[in-house]
């Protein structure tokens, strides 16, 4: 007789009855979908792994502590039969079939009435890939295949639009410190689907090559506006789009939160009535002094990190940093911003108090092939910032934790990924 491939469908097992024979390592790959499909799950075995009697602990499986029993699929609606007992899973099996129970055999699929697929999830699509040839099953080359859709529809290589669902409105993206690789995978896909991009010129820019030829892409930095009138361009600029019915993305460098105005721009969208996505960034206060070789807490050394903006001085009214209660921390002090302001900030901390002696580095273009760190301490900082030449954007670690990692010469290079782009250094 000709072999069939498998027909795919979707069981839908919310409250329904689930029956788990054994409790070993299949069964706890498998339950977690299970509960997650709002089964209501059964589980026959007078053993289980650690992570299984969890569940059952926390009342999402109800374990019945003994060997399996004929009859006990009889109410079923799916069976999962995973015990190490050859015998007993084939008579399980057959009463599965005498029921008409879909039934998964983990020890000869062969015999079972159903398959387990290859799964993954993306954004409320669940990806299932199952071998169509019976004899030629191969599980770990359809789980590459899996992997390989999953990860396509997650980072954005995988371009699959919505439509139906699709919803105008605004994301708010955080780009991260630099190299394009280290958007976050919900960053990268929102980019993917955009009709509209509006893209700081601290962004990962090498990402903008990547979009179809359809989407526009905006520079913030070139909105027409008065010198005082940037962000509120900026944000009707937004507004203007996406009552337009498109898809907004506002690619922010590092994190939207942190000195990154995100919040004045949800602000603006949420008055204007325009929905709203926020999606966090990796920030350049802690992902490029890492690039770096500089952890910025470590034990024995720093227990505290501080990070603060540098752009304007210790002495200008419009300061909100504490500068002489910073002088007095034993911890990291992480400065964005503050380039052409690192003279003053030193001549302040050690004013009040933190040693002259104090470790510097300044990491230029972090995360990118141009990434270079320089070192210093709050006594010579100032003078090596011009005889080095070291130009924004730049993070400026002050503390002990600079000299914890190797030296600078051997500190961890960017990810190959990186381009020579001008990174995000705040965020």
């Amino acid at each position: 007789m000709a072999e069939h491939p498998a027909y795919p469908v979707g069981l839908r097992l919310t409250g329904r009855r689930v029956v788990v024979l054994g409790g070993g390592q299949v069964a706890q790959r498998r339950l977690p979908a299970l509960i997650a499909a709002g089964g209501d799950i059964v589980l026959i075995s007078p053993e289980a792994t650690p992570s299984v009697e969890g569940m059952a602990d926390a009342g999402e499986i109800t374990w019945e502590r003994r060997r399996y029993a004929e009859g006990d699929l009889a109410d079923a609606w799916y069976a999962l039969i995973a015990t190490s007992d050859g015998e007993a899973n084939a008579i399980a099996s057959a009463e599965a079939e005498n029921h008409r129970v879909w039934c998964v055999r983990s020890d000869d699929a062969d015999r079972a009435t159903a398959w387990t697929p290859a799964t993954g999830h993306s954004e409320g699509v669940t990806v299932a890939v199952l071998t169509t040839n019976a004899r030629g099953r191969d599980p770990r080359h359809t789980a590459a295949i899996r992997d390989a859709v999953v990860e396509g529809l997650r980072d954005g290589t995988l371009v699959a639009p919505h439509h139906r669902t699709r919803t105008p409105g605004v994301s708010l993206v955080g780009g991260g410190p630099g190299d394009p690789d280290l958007i976050t995978v919900r960053g990268r896909r929102l980019l993917a689907e955009a009709d509209v991009v509006i893209a700081d010129r601290l962004g990962p820019r090498d990402l903008l090559a990547e979009l179809p030829p359809h989407v526009e892409v905006i520079d913030a930095a070139k909105i027409p506006y008065g010198r005082f009138m940037a962000q509120e361009a900026i944000n009707n600029a937004l507004i203007e789009h996406a009552r337009q019915g498109k898809s907004v993305v506002r690619l922010k460098g590092g994190d939207p939160y942190v000195f990154g105005r995100g919040m004045e721009e949800l602000q603006a969208l949420a008055e204007a009535g325009i929905p709203c996505t926020v999606v966090p960034g990796i920030s350049s206060s802690v992902s490029v002094p890492g690039a770096a070789g500089i952890p910025v807490t470590h034990r024995g050394v720093a227990h505290e990190f501080t990070v603060v903006s540098g752009h304007v001085a210790p002495d200008d009214e419009r300061s909100l940093v504490d500068w002489p209660s910073l002088a007095k921390l034993t911890g990291t002090l992480v400065v964005l911003m503050g380039v052409d302001k690192i003279g003053r900030i030193a001549e302040t901390l050690v004013a009040h108090g933190r040693s002259p002696d104090t470790p510097v580095a300044l990491v230029q273009e972090g995360t990118t092939a141009a990434q270079r760190r320089v070192d210093a301490t709050l006594a010579t900082v100032a003078g090596t910032v011009r005889a080095e030449e070291v130009k924004p954007p730049a993070v400026i670690v002050i503390g002990e934790v600079v000299h914890v990692g190797p030296p600078a010469a051997q500190a961890a290079q960017p990810s190959q990924s990186a381009q020579p782009s001008r990174p995000a250094q705040s965020s």
